[in-house]
């Protein structure tokens, strides 16, 4: 076991320590820290200010010069923002931001997995009162619509019995 002992020593040290705390440490990454936490209060900023569908697909970059890089995932998120560029340059002029113009670029991000269908389920005796209706009622677009979802859905519990 002696052989062990001093790995045991390395692994304890090596705890996991928040990102703030490293960079934090030397002068080094004191720049580094600065933008970080820029970032993330123009986040917060950004979702307080925007709706909840730009917020979500918008990413704030630095403050250059006075413009601030905001990009878009996708082409048409980046024409909306175009079009609210005054206003949005305004509020954040009013909440403090040294930033005199907008840019807008396009960053693609992979495309999320769409919902799966939905898989609708309905019961054999769901499926009956449907039919019956259907053929209760005079042809009509209703009524077709009735008598195609009743054999569909009879169709299914069919299947599975």
């Amino acid at each position: 076991m002696k052989r062990f002992s001093s790995f045991s020593k390395i692994a304890s040290a090596r705890r996991p320590q928040p990102v703030a705390e490293v960079l934090g440490r030397t002068d080094a990454f004191a720049a580094l820290r600065a933008g970080v936490e820029q970032i993330s209060a123009l986040e917060r900023d950004l979702a307080q200010l925007l709706p909840e569908y730009l917020a979500k697909n918008v990413e704030p970059g630095f403050i250059k010069d006075g413009t601030l890089t905001l990009f878009a995932a996708h082409g048409a998120l980046a024409a909306r923002l175009r079009q609210i560029n005054d206003r949005l340059l305004s509020s954040l002029q009013q909440r403090g931001w040294p930033v005199r113009t907008l840019a807008v670029k396009v960053r693609l991000r992979a495309m999320e997995e769409p919902p799966a269908p939905k898989q609708a389920r309905m019961t054999p005796a769901g499926a009956a009162a449907l039919q019956a209706l259907s053929r209760s009622l005079p042809p009509s677009p209703l009524q077709a619509a009735l008598a195609t979802m009743a054999s569909r859905h009879g169709k299914s519990t069919d299947e599975k019995q």
